[in-house]
């Protein structure tokens, strides 16, 4: 495993541009030498906590430097910024689910380029339509349902987009596309479905890991001369017990002046009706929640850069309060959210959230 010296406070926008600059042969805020090819490894849900608690199921990936994927710790957010080398508040994917203020509605951001989006929401350029302009192979390697989703045609414009079942098929894949120089991008969404589905500290999640480091282990036998792989990840991810859910529509009044819901139930973007006042919101929701989580305004939250710089026609996407949990915390409306079914939860600021690993192993 080669050094790598990470740059910028939030290291996924610079990922992928720098595969393409070491490519091209250009400097890079990687300091990669020129290479042949890059391939990027994207593991959905695989923090550097969780990494290093079960660093005897993957030999390859532990002791793997890490980076700050910046917020919000959530994948529609992250892998835009991946994609486009830009923050949220530039690219406009600020969350899981996002209001639409034109059509005065929550919209999902991974889904709903298929139906509910309008073909400018993701404003953007990619890296690989650069890679493009340049003559440059490049190429995106994900599960086959995926080849045809809104999110991956607004997404990862640019690529050429390779379909493959397994873990094994998509990363050999990856480093084939390769062969003849150029960058591809290669996602890997099991440990995150694990992760949600039963915890990450579950024996599905341990297996998925342990699946994944044997994927690496053969491809790195692979991997011919002149070429790079990296692998990171979008966020990670912490195990939220039943007993630390906040029913919302449980806390007097705290529901009063609320127009919208949107976010995720770690990362709470909350809309308020247009006459109500921000900062008297704010007061209540800290009252209310105490240490459990930190509230922001939005003029707040973009004042401390939490999506990069904002684009006037972004911000009204963002909440007018930012209700971000702390420790183990997570916030539903009802008790009935379909949502508290989850164990896995991410979209704030923790430490198990923020922090991936980033590892580079050069051929």
């Amino acid at each position: 495993m080669a050094p790598i010296v990470p740059t910028g406070r939030t290291g996924l926008a610079g990922l992928l541009p720098a595969a393409l600059d070491a490519v091209a042969g250009r400097p890079n805020a990687l300091r990669l030498p020129q290479r042949r090819g890059v391939v990027l490894l994207l593991v959905d849900g695989l923090g550097s906590e969780a990494l290093a608690a079960r660093a005897g199921h993957a030999r390859v990936l532990s002791g793997a430097p890490r980076i700050d994927t910046g917020v919000p710790t959530t994948t529609a957010a992250a892998l835009t910024t991946l994609a486009t080398g830009r923050p949220p508040g530039e690219h406009g994917v600020v969350g899981y689910t996002a209001l639409d203020p034109e059509r005065d509605r929550v919209v999902n951001q991974l889904r709903g380029f298929d139906q509910d989006l309008p073909d400018d929401w993701q404003r953007s350029g990619t890296v690989f339509e650069r890679a493009a302009e340049e003559g440059m192979p490049a190429f995106a390697v994900g599960p086959r349902h995926y080849a045809g989703s809104g999110f991956t045609r607004q997404v990862l414009r640019g690529a050429r987009y390779v379909g493959a079942r397994t873990m094994e098929d998509r990363l050999t894949a990856a480093v084939d596309a390769t062969a003849d120089g150029g960058i591809a991008y290669c996602y890997v969404p099991e440990l995150d479905v694990a992760a949600h589905r039963d915890g990450w500290r579950s024996g599905a999640w341990t297996d998925a890991l342990e699946t994944l480091d044997g994927a690496l282990s053969t491809a790195l036998a692979g991997l011919r001369r002149g070429r790079t792989l990296l692998v990171t990840a979008d966020h990670g991810i912490l195990d939220v017990p039943e007993q630390a859910h906040v029913v919302l529509e449980d806390v007097p009044g705290l529901l009063d002046g609320v127009r919208h819901l949107a976010g995720e139930p770690r990362l709470l973007h909350v809309h308020l009706q247009p006459d109500a006042d921000p900062g008297a919101h704010a007061d209540r929701w800290r009252d209310a929640l105490g240490a459990r989580a930190q509230v922001l305004t939005r003029a707040e939250a973009v004042e401390a850069g939490w999506f990069g710089p904002v684009d006037p026609v972004v911000a009204p996407r963002i909440g007018d309060l930012l209700v971000a949990a702390s420790g183990r915390t997570a916030c539903y409306r009802a008790a009935d959210d379909p949502g508290r079914g989850m164990v896995g939860q991410h979209g704030s600021w923790t430490p198990a959230e923020r922090f991936v690993p980033l590892a580079r192993f050069d051929g």
